[in-house]
């Protein structure tokens, strides 16, 4: 009976039913052993009823939407879906199996927890274990998350995101013992590549206006070098001057004249002159009235429509629309 089959006889029935095309693309991602017990396997494979290959097919396909579950909401999640499409005795069956086999991400349920609530969980914590747990977040969450650190320990949390190299995993079995209570095993050879340049760079990119300020300010005085290679890969809204006259021109065209107005208000005349020199002179008019007539902003307002702008830009680059130099001998060639 097909339920009385093993995982490598099922595996062997699932590659023979996929056709060879798709198998051979599964092989590639396979060990040699895996691919040895395999073939070995599938060489020995007799007749298939199509009802055991059906059945094959199914489970292999509940297994596939049970790890995406598990992936959008965690096992919890996963569970309560299943019982509801498959009824609690098989949900459990699948659920059981996958947690076996799943190797779970380091914090993956900090992960999904509200950067505020995590804020309340961790504030105590050690900055080096802040800054282990800010490299296993989304970066928009690792942003929120230094921003609501006090003022005087979010430079020296952002010093250590960029300098951590690898973390052993008895480390993250032991912090995530204390913060979830909810491990998995990983394996004794296995090191979490976390932190660098990029990791801190990403976080600041998405931190508001004040944060970077502390933070880039206290990095400067205290590690000159390590600043640098940050401010290198950054991006802020004083930046737009680095920018050529057609990267500032697609910018003008994705942005809103309203958020320009108020971006303009707090940056300096350098900013202002480069933007105004790429706009019609009709349009630069416009713009310098819509100013004078706003009157005095709110610094929240101005930060907010910097970032706005800003994101703009990011994802004009992401696109290869936009090239940002950041210094080196790089040419640029639209």
């Amino acid at each position: 009976m097909a339920q009385t089959l093993t995982g490598i006889q099922k595996a062997a029935i699932l590659m023979i039913s996929l056709g060879s095309e798709s198998s051979s693309e599964i092989v590639k991602h396979l060990g040699d052993v895996e691919i040895e017990q395999l073939t070995l396997e599938m060489a020995s494979v007799g007749k298939v009823s199509p009802e055991t290959r059906d059945y094959v097919v199914e489970e292999f396909h509940q297994m596939c939407l049970a790890n995406d579950y598990i992936t959008q909401g965690g096992i919890e999640y996963a569970r309560e879906v299943l019982e509801r499409a498959l009824g609690q005795s098989r949900a459990f069956d699948i659920i059981s199996r996958l947690s076996t086999s799943l190797k779970m991400r380091p914090f993956d349920l900090v992960r999904r927890t509200d950067p505020k609530q995590l804020f309340s969980f961790i504030q105590g914590e050690h900055p080096q274990t802040i800054a282990l747990i800010m490299t296993h977040l989304p970066v928009d969450k690792a942003a929120t998350l230094l921003s609501s650190l006090p003022m005087d320990r979010q430079a020296d949390v952002a010093k250590r995101v960029a300098t951590m190299g690898r973390t052993s995993p008895e480390v993250l079995k032991e912090i995530e013992k204390v913060l979830e209570r909810k491990i998995s095993s990983l394996a004794p050879t296995d090191y979490s590549a976390s932190g660098g340049i990029q990791s801190i760079v990403d976080v600041l990119n998405r931190a508001d206006p004040g944060t970077v300020k502390v933070v880039m300010d206290a990095l400067e005085m205290e590690d000159p070098d390590l600043a640098e290679q940050i401010k290198r890969q950054m991006f802020v809204f004083e930046d737009i001057v680095i920018l050529d006259d057609r990267g500032i021109q697609l910018v003008l065209r994705e942005v809103e004249t309203k958020d320009l107005g108020i971006a303009l208000k707090g940056s300096n005349p350098e900013v202002a002159q480069k933007i105004l020199a790429n706009m019609s002179s009709r349009a630069g008019q416009m713009l310098k009235d819509d100013m004078e007539f706003m009157g005095p902003v709110r610094l929240r307002d101005v930060e907010e429509a910097q970032q706005r702008i800003v994101k703009v830009i990011r994802k004009l680059e992401e696109s290869g629309a936009v090239v940002i130099s950041r210094g080196g001998s790089d040419e640029i060639i639209y």
